[in-house]
């Protein structure tokens, strides 16, 4: 027996949409100029995606390097079967250091310390590490800061064992065309990358856009770009694009109870919805325990027999309710929480909107119980990531 609420991912669709960005950049970069790549960022489960199943599907499409928030994410997908390069955003601690060594990784500094700690353990192991630099241009997170290389790139430098073989920063408002920050980051980033000669590095990569400024600006494109929420058919609002994106994930259910309702009566947790007439509730599997927040009941709607049913009563841990009074709605009939149902459709986006946060948060919310099934060319197979890998 599984549970009726799953989701489905498409990863023909995320190997297509990593094509179209692919082919994007390629037919907007101008004559004489070099056409980025892409770092493929999987971090956070893929987004809710599953990150093995993911992270293979575009390997297999032509990704060469991979981006995860540490070594934990980065493990699994090397016992994956995964061979690209993977990158490592986080910082790293000193017990973490080893995992970058025995799992051909490549870390990020971001801190001197960090930079200390790589040093001494490729020293160790008598081997040159490849790196990537991070800098600070005003997110104020990871990174050196962009008015302090002077006093930390000089010991990077004279570290003998690391190769810096790209640098990189991080935009904080990208998808904010109003905001000054991201002109001001870039001009930081440009005056960092000037200056970096003057240290003795010269990397090999540059790179700095996230989906956002991918869509935004080819100023920053430089020598990578890293979609994330792209790559998985969403775009980041208030952003529109004309890539051609298809959506990876669906999130389905089935009804697994109808039941009157008198005018009047209540629904749920704290009675906070009144039934206004005689009607029906639909039952539905699926609660704050597999991702779906608290704020969706009054606000957000599913798919029944492709049309909209309003989310009402609390949402529970495992289950919602949903009014079916104008609805001819049976138990066994397919929900859908994110997708598309006949001429209707859902959209992560939408549900974003509606509880007011972004689409990121909807997605890697999708709940560790929730059963992935994988669609590819050679069809479908169940399976829950990251466990059966």
């Amino acid at each position: 027996m599984t549970r009726c609420t799953f989701a489905h991912v498409d990863l023909a669709a995320l190997q297509a949409n990593f094509r179209a960005i692919s082919e994007f950049l390629s037919q907007q970069t101008g004559p004489g100029q070099k056409t980025p790549g892409i770092i493929a960022v999987v971090k956070a489960n893929a987004y809710g995606h599953g990150a093995p199943a993911a992270a293979v599907a575009l390997q297999e499409a032509g990704a060469t390097m991979l981006a995860v928030a540490d070594i934990e994410e980065a493990i699994v997908l090397r016992n994956a079967g995964v061979t690209a390069e993977i990158l490592i955003f986080g910082a790293l601690g000193v017990s973490d250091v080893a995992g970058v060594f025995e799992y051909r990784l490549t870390p990020t500094i971001s801190t001197p310390g960090a930079g200390r700690s790589l040093q001494a353990a490729a020293a160790k192991r008598g081997v040159r590490l490849r790196c990537h630099l991070k800098i600070d241009t005003g997110m104020n997170r990871l990174g050196l800061r962009y008015d302090n290389i002077h006093h930390t790139l000089p010991e990077l430098v004279a570290s003998a064992n690391l190769d810096i073989a790209a640098v990189y920063t991080h935009f904080a408002t990208a998808d904010d065309a109003a905001y000054p920050l991201f002109n001001t980051q870039r001009e930081r980033f440009n005056d960092v990358l000037g200056r970096l000669p003057g240290f003795g590095i010269h990397p090999e990569l540059i790179h700095a856009a996230n989906s956002a400024a991918t869509l935004r600006d080819s100023r920053v494109w430089f020598d990578l770009v890293r979609p994330g929420l792209l790559m998985y058919g969403v775009v980041s609002p208030p952003l529109a694009s004309t890539i051609p994106l298809q959506p990876v994930m669906s999130l389905r259910s089935r009804v697994v109870a109808v039941k009157g309702i008198r005018q009047g009566e209540t629904v749920g947790y704290g009675a906070h919805w009144t039934a206004p007439k005689p009607g029906r509730i639909a039952v539905v599997p699926a609660g704050y325990a597999d991702g779906l927040d608290l704020r969706l009941a009054g606000r957000g709607s599913v798919l029944i027999r492709g049309r909209r049913s309003p989310i009402v009563g609390a949402v529970n841990m495992d289950m919602i309710t949903v009014d079916v009074a104008d609805a001819q709605v049976e138990t066994g009939d397919e929900v859908v929480i994110i997708g598309d149902q006949g001429a209707e459709r859902i959209e992560v986006r939408e549900i974003a909107a509606a509880i007011g946060t972004n689409p990121w948060e909807v997605l890697c919310r999708i709940g560790t119980r929730i059963e992935r099934i994988y669609q590819e060319r050679r069809g479908a197979r169940r399976l829950t990531a990251p466990e059966h890998w």
